[in-house]
C-alpha cells in the first residue's frame, strides 16, 4: 500500500492488517523525507534473542578499536613524565598541566560529539577521530616545544573524548538488547587492552636504549594502531537507527538483516515508530523534568567513576611507585602487572555484565575498591610495608575493571531515550572528562605535600558510591533502547 500525504512534510505508513502509524517528519539537512512503504506483521510474544554473527561481531570490535586508542592515549602519559620533566624542566604544577591537557581536549570532545554524529553519522565520526589519533601521535613524536607538545595532547583528547560518546553509542545501536552489555563492553575492553599495551611498548622503548629521545617513541607508537583503525572503519556499516533518522531505511533493514535481527522488517518500523516520537518533541532540552532521573544517573556514574582515583593512579603510575622506593624499571613492570589485571578482570566484567547485571557489579566493586584505596592510604600515611603497594593497587584497579570500568560506558549507552541519546551521553562522558582533567592536574600537587590524602578521599567517595547506587540506581539490562524511556 502506497503511503498518502497528509501534509507537505508528512507521511502516513500502513502495515498489514490495516492498521495506521504516522512516520518522522523531514527536516533540513542530511534528513529527508521518508519516501518508502514498510509492510510488517507485528509478531506476538517474546521472541529470542539473536545470537551474535560474526557481521555485527566484526563491526563492534572496530568501533571498539576507539576504544585501544583510547586507553593507549590514556596512559603512555606515565611513561614519559619524569622524561618530560627534565625535557622541560617541570615543576609539579606544570607536569600536572602536561598530563592534563590532553584530557581538558576530552571535556571538548565530550561535549562537541554528539552534534556531528548525529548530522553526518557514526561511522563518519570514528573516521574523521581516527585521523585525529593519527595526528595526535606523530605531532606529540615530532613536538619542538613543550607548548607545541600541549597542542597535540589536546588534540588527541579530542578524539579521546568523542570517542568516547560514540563508539559506545554505535555499538549500542547495532546490537540485539540480550547481548548489548557485552558488545558495548568491547569497548571498555579495549580501553584496558591499550592501557596494557601502553605499559608493555612503554617497558619496551625503555628497554631499547633511545636515550633523550625514548619520550618520543614512546608517544609515536600510537599512529600504528590509529592507521589501522583508520582503515578498518571504512568497512564497517552505518548505524541503522541514524539511517532510518536520515531517511534511508533501506540501507538500515539490510544492517539489520546482517547484523542478525531476525525480524529486521518489525525492528525497522519500532525504530521509525520512536523516531516520529522523538521528532515531535526535538525542541525539547535535555535538561527538563521528565529526563531528570537520566541525567542524574549520567553525571553521577561519571564523577563516581573519577572519584574512584582511577585515571589519576593510571597517569601517575610510575611516579606512585617510585615514591614508595621502586626503580624506575621496576615501576615500568609494575605498571604492566597492573594493566594485564585490568585486562583480565574486565574480560571477567563482560561475560557477567548481562546475566548479573550493571547494579550489582557497580556495588561490589565500590566496595572493594574502598578497600584498597584505604590501605594504600595507610602505606603512605605509615611509610611501613611498602611491599604490599603492588598488591593493594592490583587488588584497587580488579575491583575497579570489574565493575565501574566494565559498566560506565554500557549504562551511558543505555539510560537515555534515543532522542537525547547523543546529548545525553556527551553530558555523562564531559562530567567524567571534566572531573578526569581536574582531579589530574592537582594530584601531583597534593601527593607532593602528603602521599596519603589523594587515597583517604578516593576510599571515602567509594564508600559514598556504594550507598547511591543501591538506593538509586536501576538494573537495565535486558531492556531495549526503545523501551528504556519507560523502564528508568
Amino acid at each position: 500500500m502506497a503511503p498518502s500525504r497528509t501534509g507537505p512534510f508528512k507521511r502516513r505508513l500502513t502495515y498489514e492488517g490495516g492498521a495506521a502509524f504516522p512516520q518522522a517528519s523531514a527536516v533540513s539537512g542530511p534528513h529527508c523525507c521518508f519516501n518508502w512503504t514498510l509492510v510488517s506483521t507485528i509478531a506476538t510474544g517474546r521472541t529470542k534473542a539473536p545470537a551474535v554473527n560474526l557481521y555485527l561481531l566484526r563491526s563492534s570490535l572496530v568501533a571498539a578499536l576507539g576504544g585501544l586508542l583510547f586507553g593507549f592515549d590514556t596512559a603512555v602519559i606515565s611513561g614519559t613524565t619524569r622524561a618530560l620533566s627534565e625535557a622541560f624542566s617541570l615543576s609539579p604544577a606544570m607536569l600536572g598541566v602536561t598530563v592534563s591537557a590532553a584530557l581538558w581536549g576530552t571535556v571538548l570532545g565530550s561535549l562537541s560529539a554528539g552534534l556531528p554524529s548525529d548530522r553526518y553519522g557514526r561511522r563518519s565520526c570514528l573516521t574523521a577521530l581516527g585521523a585525529l589519533y593519527l595526528t595526535s601521535a606523530l605531532g606529540c613524536a615530532l613536538a619542538w616545544n613543550w607548548p607545541g607538545l600541549l597542542a597535540f595532547r589536546a588534540i588527541g583528547g579530542l578524539a579521546i573524548g568523542a570517542s568516547s560518546v560514540v563508539g559506545p553509542m554505535y555499538i549500542a545501536e547495532i546490537s540485539p538488547p540480550a547481548k548489548r552489555g557485552r558488545l558495548v563492553g568491547l569497548f571498555q575492553m579495549n580501553v584496558v587492552v591499550g592501557i596494557l599495551i601502553a605499559y608493555l611498548s612503554n617497558y619496551l622503548v625503555a628497554a631499547g636504549g633511545f636515550g633523550a629521545s625514548e619520550w618520543r617513541w614512546k608517544f609515536g607508537v600510537l599512529a600504528i594502531p590509529a592507521g589501522a583503525f583508520l582503515l578498518a572503519v571504512l568497512a564497517v556499516p552505518e548505524s541503522p537507527r541514524w539511517l532510518v533518522s536520515a531517511g534511508r531505511p533501506e540501507e538500515a533493514r539490510e544492517v539489520l538483516r546482517r547484523v542478525g535481527e531476525p525480524n529486521a522488517d518489525q525492528e525497522l518500523q519500532k525504530i521509525a515508530e520512536t523516531l516520529h516520537r522523538d521528532r515531535q518533541r526535538r525542541s525539547e532540552p535535555l535538561f527538563q523534568i521528565r529526563y531528570r532521573k537520566p541525567v542524574l544517573l549520567a553525571v553521577s556514574i561519571g564523577i563516581f567513576n573519577q572519584l574512584s582515583g582511577i585515571n589519576a593512579i593510571l597517569y601517575y603510575l610510575n611516579d606512585i611507585f617510585e615514591r614508595a622506593g621502586f626503580s624506575k624499571v621496576s615501576s615500568d613492570m609494575q605498571a604492566v602487572a597492573i594493566g594485564f589485571t585490568n585486562l583480565v578482570f574486565t574480560l571477567i566484567a563482560m561475560s557477567l555484565i548481562d546475566r548479573l547485571g550493571r547494579k550489582k557489579l557497580l556495588l561490589a566493586g565500590a566496595v572493594g575498591t574502598a578497600l584498597c584505596l584505604g590501605g594504600v592510604a595507610l602505606i603512605f600515611a605509615t611509610g611501613s610495608h611498602p611491599e604490599l603497594l603492588v598488591w593493594l593497587l592490583v587488588g584497587f584497579i580488579a575491583s575497579f575493571a570489574f565493575s565501574q570500568g566494565a559498566v560506565i560506558w554500557v549504562y551511558l549507552s543505555e539510560v537515555f531515550p534515543n532522542l537525547v541519546r547523543a546529548k545525553g551521553q556527551s553530558l555523562g562522558s564531559f562530567t567524567h572528562w571534566f572531573m578526569n582533567a581536574a582531579i589530574s592536574a592537582v594530584f601531583p600537587v597534593m601527593a607532593a605535600r602528603s602521599g596519603a590524602a589523594p587515597f583517604f578521599g578516593f576510599a571515602l567517595m567509594m564508600g559514598v558510591q556504594f550507598f547511591v547506587v543501591l538506593a538509586t540506581y536501576p538494573e537495565t539490562k535486558g531492556v531495549s533502547l526503545e523501551e528504556m524511556e519507560h523502564h528508568i
